[in-house]
């Protein structure tokens, strides 16, 4: 009965807050005094007139005290009762409920208490953010700055910041190579050996064993002669990537309404989810509701004839037809039957795929039109004179009305492997306590080529929405034309790659690190500050404001970085089209920078005079 009485209306708690598909009353205002019934009052034999002990002001309109002669338990005071008061008067910790007895519901009373102390934490932490807001959104906005200045400086910082990171990691290797040589050099003099100890579960164990140390010394060798024979061997790819990456720094300082564009795409997105959960609530919460007469004590001897199979309508339920059993009528479920009702499952199957598309196609558009605006970029002759003067906006018009098709396209081929690999999921946590291991092998290698090959349609799905916006052919042969294009630059591609993910990596760690320890010695009061006014506000939870800081500052930073890495990309075919296409000639020059040129030891032939 009790879990009953909680069940929630979906729809309702998405839209209302909380709310029982019961009957409600409305009230004058909230009361300011505390009201409860003595205890004798419930026993029908010692209880005194329902109207001497119930305030008529909380009964259902139309509902007598004065005729009645049913007496109801309505667990009005704690929704009713306001909540500064109730916090004052009650010590919930000290409060004993009774056990058994007839009118004892004490699974329900410890979950009426429990709700209660989940809104104390719910009005702390609301009440947190309405005296912080303000510093947090000041928090952001200096993500937001060190995120811009950043991108901004790389143009000028990229060469100097790409040798130190390249050499950072190098160093960090040697030193582990180091350590591990003294470890391995401690424990092979101690005569310390796998053979000692044998298999065991306890990980710790394995430090103490030269066998473990030998084996961290020979990988992180190998690793570290991989990286110089690497660095030594493509030093001028490295050189390639470095320009490229103040090109891009250059091309959003010309386009500075790129960085804005990721908003546009997060409130699509936001879109998105709120339709495809509204969806979702909608179907699940599609039949009609159905009511069950319940007795309000199920342990009662009167009341065991009630067996909460029988229907009834809230409208006109009649609580003493069955008395002397006190019964209610509840929210029992909604109806399941009928072909729209049978064929839930599988709408939201439907619902999901939509959703899944939805989500790709967004993301998609965005990459087009991005790409878009920085080919045209690119492809200017006379920088900045010839670059569009309304880039973005013109290359989201052109994708509009172009490309869409395209995009549809290749979201869907990105959504159908998602599905599957949400099959695969699925299967293996249905599967997890089988004790076949062929088939469970069989999964785990499924579930891997397809995360590889969703990665991969990803990577392709980028590179190909690039092409269509250079080209504006269709998905397919842009697919084509841009792996080709990769394929035969494959070690550009690789290097490109991972010092543009290096970069990035240390500018998040830069941004998120330095705005998170900032909020930290701000909220915790550690840095003194004369003037009350720029003080940190006096809090309950003071971790509360600095996690936000710290997740809204990544999401800032990736939203900049993906901009960034975006035009990176987008420069990098265009390089790559550029080499194959162009020859420095008067018909056909060349569009790259002088910096890029340099590099390659290409330039234009100037015109005869």
């Amino acid at each position: 009965q009790g879990q009953n009485l909680i069940r929630l209306n979906l729809v309702a708690a998405a839209m209302n807050g909380l709310q029982c598909p019961t009957t409600q009353i409305c009230v004058a205002s909230c009361t300011d005094s505390f009201w409860v019934v003595p205890p004798t009052d419930f026993v029908p034999s010692t209880a005194s007139a329902p109207s001497k002990i119930w305030n008529s002001a909380l009964c259902q309109p139309g509902f007598d005290l004065n005729t009645t002669k049913l007496v109801k338990i309505i667990f009005l005071i704690l929704s009713l009762l306001p909540q500064a008061q109730l916090r004052q008067r009650f010590s919930f910790s000290n409060c004993k409920f009774p056990s058994n007895g007839p009118f004892a519901v004490p699974s329900l009373g410890r979950e009426l208490l429990n709700s209660i102390g989940a809104k104390n934490i719910g009005l702390k932490i609301f009440e947190d953010f309405s005296r912080s807001w303000y510093w947090i959104l000041i928090g952001l906005l200096i993500a937001m700055v060190l995120s811009l200045l950043f991108l901004l400086l790389l143009r000028f910082t990229a060469g100097i910041l790409v040798w130190i990171l390249i050499l950072g990691v190098l160093a960090v290797t040697a030193y582990g190579i180091y350590h591990s040589y003294m470890e391995y050099s401690e424990l092979k003099k101690k005569g310390a050996t796998i053979q000692t100890i044998g298999f065991t579960t306890n990980l710790s164990v394995y430090g103490n064993v030269k066998e473990t140390w030998l084996a961290a010394l020979i990988i992180l060798s190998v690793l570290e002669a991989i990286m110089l024979l690497t660095l030594l061997f493509l030093r001028n790819r490295i050189f390639i990537a470095i320009a490229l990456i103040k090109e891009a720094s250059r091309a959003i300082g010309y386009m500075m309404s790129s960085l804005l564009y990721p908003i546009l795409t997060f409130i699509l997105l936001v879109i998105c989810v709120a339709y495809w959960g509204m969806t979702a609530l909608y179907l699940a919460t599609s039949g009609s509701p159905l009511y069950r007469i319940a007795p309000m004590n199920s342990s009662a001897p009167e009341c065991k004839g009630v067996s909460g199979n029988e229907s009834c309508n809230p409208l006109n339920f009649n609580g003493s037809s069955h008395l002397p059993c006190m019964t209610e009528c509840i929210f029992y479920k909604y109806n399941e039957e009928g072909l729209f009702q049978q064929n839930i499952f599988n709408l939201q199957i439907y619902n999901v795929l939509g959703f899944l598309w939805c989500l790709n196609f967004v993301i998609a558009l965005g990459q087009c039109v991005l790409a878009g605006a920085f080919a045209s970029y690119y492809w200017a002759f006379n920088k900045p004179r010839d670059i569009p003067a309304c880039a973005v906006i013109s290359a989201f018009l052109r994708t509009l009305r172009y490309h869409i098709g395209s995009l549809a396209f290749g979201a869907l081929i990105l959504t159908i492997v998602q599905v599957i690999r949400i099959i695969l999921e699925y299967l293996d946590h249905k599967l997890k306590d089988a004790h076949n291991p062929a088939a469970r092998c069989i999964l785990c290698c499924l579930k891997c080529c397809f995360w590889c090959l969703e990665k991969f349609i990803k990577f392709l799905n980028r590179n190909a929405y690039i092409m269509i916006a250079i080209y504006g052919k269709n998905f397919c042969v842009s697919a084509k034309n841009a792996f080709k294009l990769l394929m035969r630059n494959i070690a550009r591609v690789v290097v490109l790659d991972k010092v543009t993910d290096l970069l990035l990596l240390f500018g998040k760690l830069l941004v998120v690190g330095g705005v998170g320890v900032l909020a930290f010695f701000f909220f915790t009061d550690r840095i003194h500050i004369s003037n009350s006014q720029f003080r940190s506000p006096v809090l309950n939870y003071y971790w509360l404001p600095i996690l936000t800081v710290v997740v809204g500052a990544y999401f800032i930073a990736q939203g900049f970085f993906s901009v960034y890495n975006m035009c990176v990309d987008t420069l990098f075919l265009c390089f790559l089209e550029d080499l194959e296409r162009n020859d420095g000639s008067q018909e056909k020059p060349y569009y790259m920078s002088k910096s890029l040129m340099k590099i390659l030891n290409k330039k234009n032939k100037k015109p005869k005079d």
